[in-house]
C-alpha cells in the first residue's frame, strides 16, 4: 500500500496531478519521465519525516494533461514557478530529477529567489549533448516512425525492466503503464527533442543562477552519463554533486542513499 493518494487541481486550465504528504508544503518534488509521482514511493516516509511534500506531475507526463506549448525545458521552467504560485508555496526546496533537471535550473534562473534549494541530476544538461541509450535516439533521430509503431506501455516496460535491484511495488508500475496511452510518449519526445537548442541557451544562464544546488547522478547511469552532473557542478558556483552507486534510476535503485543525501541537504539549508 502506498502512502502517496493523487489528486488533481487545474494550474493555467490544465488538470495537473499532485499528492501532498501533509499541509503547508516546504517542499516540491517533480517527476521524472517515463514515471510519475510514485517515483517517490521508495523515499516518501523518510522525505516526509523532514519537510511537507508535494508531489506533481509536470504537464504532459505521469497523468496531467498535456499541452504543446510547455514542452521545452524553458517553457517548463516557467511552468514550475507557476505550479509554487498555484500552491502559495512559501520558497520551497525542489526536488527535479531527471526531464526536471534543465526545467528547474530554467526556473530558477526566471526566478531567483521563489526556492530555498533544489535537488536535480539524471537529466541532460550537456551542450553539445552526451546522452546514453536510448534517449540519444529519442533526442536526435530524424525519423519517429518507429516510436508511433510501438505498443503505448512498450517503452514503459523497457525503461521499468532496466531499474536495478529494486522491485517496482504493482500499484506503482500500474500507475506509470496507465500514464502513457496512445500516442503519449510520442508526443512527450518533443521536450527532450528540444535539448540541442534549449541546453544551449541553458548553458549561458548557468553562471547567474545562484540558488544553492544539490545534484545526485548514479554511478552507472548508461542513459544519462555523470558527465552532465560534472559540467553542472562545474558552472553552478553554489553547487555539490554526489554519485551515488546506482544507474539511472537512483532515487529507486538506492532510495535510501538518495533520501539520505536530500534530507541532509534540506537541513543544511
Amino acid at each position: 500500500m502506498s502512502d502517496i493518494h493523487p489528486r488533481f487541481h487545474t494550474i493555467d486550465g490544465l488538470s495537473i496531478r499532485y499528492a501532498v504528504s501533509a499541509d503547508k508544503p516546504t517542499a516540491l518534488l517533480l517527476s521524472p519521465w517515463p514515471e510519475s509521482i510514485y517515483a517517490y514511493d521508495a523515499t516518501w516516509a523518510k522525505l516526509a519525516a523532514h519537510a511537507n511534500l508535494i508531489a506533481v506531475d509536470l504537464p504532459g507526463f505521469g497523468h496531467s494533461e498535456l499541452r504543446e506549448d510547455l514542452l521545452s525545458p524553458s517553457r517548463m521552467g516557467e511552468f514550475v514557478v507557476r505550479i509554487a504560485d498555484a500552491f502559495d508555496l512559501d520558497r520551497p526546496h525542489v526536488v527535479g530529477p531527471d526531464i526536471g533537471t534543465s526545467a528547474v535550473l530554467f526556473a530558477a534562473a526566471q526566478a531567483p529567489d521563489r526556492f530555498r534549494s533544489i535537488v536535480i541530476g539524471s537529466g541532460g544538461a550537456l551542450s553539445p549533448t552526451d546522452l546514453g541509450s536510448p534517449l540519444h535516439d529519442w533526442v536526435h533521430d530524424e525519423d519517429l516512425t518507429p516510436y508511433r509503431a510501438l505498443g503505448p506501455k512498450d517503452v514503459v516496460n523497457v525503461a521499468m525492466d532496466a531499474i536495478e535491484g529494486y522491485e517496482l511495488p504493482d500499484v506503482v508500475r500500474q500507475d506509470y503503464l496507465a500514464a502513457y496511452q496512445g500516442q503519449r510518449f510520442v508526443e512527450q519526445m518533443a521536450y527532450v527533442r528540444a535539448y540541442p537548442a534549449e541546453l544551449r541557451k541553458l548553458n549561458e544562464l548557468l553562471p547567474g543562477i545562484t540558488t544553492p544546488v544539490q545534484l545526485i547522478n548514479g554511478k552507472r547511469d548508461s542513459v544519462v552519463p555523470v558527465s552532465n552532473a560534472e559540467h553542472l557542478r562545474g558552472r553552478l558556483s553554489n553547487s555539490r554533486l554526489d554519485v551515488v552507486d546506482a544507474g539511472h534510476f537512483v532515487w529507486e535503485e538506492n532510495a535510501d542513499e538518495y533520501a539520505r543525501i536530500v534530507t541532509t541537504w534540506w537541513q543544511q539549508h
